[in-house]
Formats: C-alpha cells, structure tokens, sequence
C-alpha cells in the first residue's frame, strides 16, 4: 500500500451563503476509526445537496464532516481493526460529508465493492440517487408489480434511477420533467407516460390517464404541488416528499382530499439517518439490486465528469436544472 500522506487537498466552502466560493486548500488526512475506511477518492458524485450547504441551507448533521461530498468511489487505504479485508478494494458507497477531498472516511457498512467493468466515475455517480431512490420506492414505499407511480425531475440523478428501479420492480411509471430532451431520457429509461410540466397541467394529463389514482408519488418540489398531488392519489397510496425545490410552505391544502383516499403525506431524507440504518439500507439495496447493477440492467446516468478542480464550473451546470442524470468530479 503507498503511503498515505499526513496533508491531503479538499475543497472548502468559503463565505457560506448566496455569494459562496468553493477554494482549494490542504487539510489534515482522516484516520478511520474502528468501523471506518479511509478512501483515496477517484470520484465524488455531486448532488444538489451540496448547492444546498453551500449556501447554507442545508448544514451538515452533528459530527459529520464541514466538507461537501456525500459519496465517493475510489480505493481503500485504511482500516479499522475489523475490516482490514477492504484495504487495496475498489469501493464506492456514501460517505458522512468529505466527499471533495483527496481522502474520505467511509463506514465499512456503507462500502460496496466496485462492478466489474464500472469506472470509478460511474461507481461515485450511483450510491446516493440509487440508495435514495430505492429507500422511497421499497423501505417507504412498498411498491408492488403492476401499480403506477409518479416521479417528478424524472430526469435528475434520482430520478433516472427511481424510473429504472420502478421498471425493475413491475410498476407502471409516469415522470415529469421540463424539456423534451428530459422526456426522450426518461423514455428511454422505461417511462411510460412523459409530462413536459412547461407545457401541460400533470395532475390533468394524469388524471385522464390514470383516473383509478397513483398508488406512489415521489416528489422532490413540494409546495404548491401537493395540494395538485393529492387529488390524484387512489386509495391508501402514499405521497413522499424529498426535497423542497418549489417551497416549503403550502400555503393553502385541503386535507379532506387525504382524508377521502386515507392517503399518507411524508416526509423523508436519508442524509441525517444513522449509520446503521444507511447500512441496512446498503445491504438490502445490494442484495436486492447488486445483481442487477453488475449487469447494468439498471446504471447511473452519468452526463458528464469534471477534474476536480473545475467544481465551481460543475455546480453552475446542476444549478443551471439543464442536465440529465448525474455530474461526477474526479480525482
């Protein structure tokens, strides 16, 4: 094994807020702790949640790494005690923040080993949106074959991976999305009714399309969606709110529509989870969908990577809302 360095470079936010900077500056190496590993990053996937904390919207929980990044790909170069099993893999997973760094602590439970034929920016494209997707679709949402689900920004990270999971599952699937070129993408991944939400009412389209209801709708906007949403629910089906891209505050909803489907409104994250539950969720997702991965009958869709230094160049494109899929930096 090489040396690992006692300095590394990593990527920190300066001036948190609507003007932040992203600056390059050398910081100590991690050491792992007992059920950690310590990953000499490859690639680092990018997410929306790091234009959140950048802008201080989204502060990273208690005891996690100040530094972005929440999953990585690239190889162990240490070990805790009990995992020393790991060290020279290649691996990819989520990571506790640290994501943008040469080093980053990863809990062994979090770990995944890399799909034969998976480049490294491939691998640090999949963890956060396929965990993600498969936590609202199976832990919360149950879906079973044959019943219909919505996913709005059908072609964001998560999204493109909640249509292929749904797919794989048997459900039926309708996606939102705001440019034919998104509409094409999440086709082409498996949807089956494609609303362009710049040019059509979905709860209209929908209701036409599907008027026995949706049994699943993940939904990263909220606001004034949900109140467009509900209407459209069939009996006892669940509406899952992930982000709040279009507001967090509803400013008028009717709950007797809910009432009338006993339907359930909820709210879900995975960053502020435990570990543990993040590794329960690893496994299942692993032993439900490894296979599949491997194979590539589900993959990210990855649009572009960027050498880590061009970062800022790498958000201003997610902030844009033009891309499709997944941006990766790498290392």
């Amino acid at each position: 094994m090489a040396t690992i360095p006692a300095m590394m470079q990593a990527i920190q936010v300066v001036n948190p807020g609507k003007h932040s900077m992203l600056q390059t500056q050398l910081l100590a190496t991690p050491e792992p702790g007992p059920d950690q590993l310590l990953i000499k990053v490859a690639a680092a996937g990018i997410n929306r949640a790091d234009l959140m904390q950048r802008r201080g919207l989204y502060p990273p929980p208690a005891n996690d790494s100040p530094l972005l990044g929440l999953e990585v790909a690239g190889i162990v170069a240490a070990a805790g005690p009990l995992h020393k099993s790991w060290l020279g893999k290649a691996v990819f997973g989520l990571v506790n923040g640290g994501g943008y760094a040469e080093y980053a602590l990863m809990q062994a439970g979090h770990a995944m080993a890399l799909p034969h034929g998976y480049s490294m920016a491939e691998a640090a494209a999949t963890a956060e949106v396929f965990l993600t997707a498969y936590q609202l679709l199976s832990t919360i949402g149950n879906v079973q074959s044959s019943q219909r689900v919505l996913i709005h920004a059908g072609a964001s990270g998560v999204g493109t991976a909640a249509i292929q999971l749904a797919k794989a599952l048997g459900a039926q699937v309708a996606v939102t999305a705001s440019s034919d070129s998104k509409l094409e993408a999440c086709r082409q991944l498996g949807a089956d009714i494609a609303i362009n939400y710049q040019s059509a009412a979905f709860e209209q389209v929908l209701a036409q399309q599907w008027p026995d209801g949706i049994q699943l709708i993940l939904d990263p906007v909220a606001g004034e969606y949900i109140s467009r949403e509900i209407p459209l629910l069939a009996m006892d089906a669940k509406l899952v709110v992930y982000a709040m891209m279009g507001g967090r505050e509803v400013s008028s909803l009717d709950l007797a529509a809910l009432f009338k489907r006993r339907g359930l409104l909820i709210c879900s994250t995975l960053r502020n989870r435990s570990n543990r539950y993040k590794a329960n969720l690893t496994q299942a997702f692993s032993q439900s969908f490894g296979k599949a991965l491997a194979q590539r009958e589900i993959a990210p869709v990855l649009q572009q990577q960027f050498p880590w230094q061009q970062a800022e160049q790498a958000h201003q494109l997610m902030a844009s809302n033009t891309t499709i899929g997944k941006l990766v930096l790498t290392f």
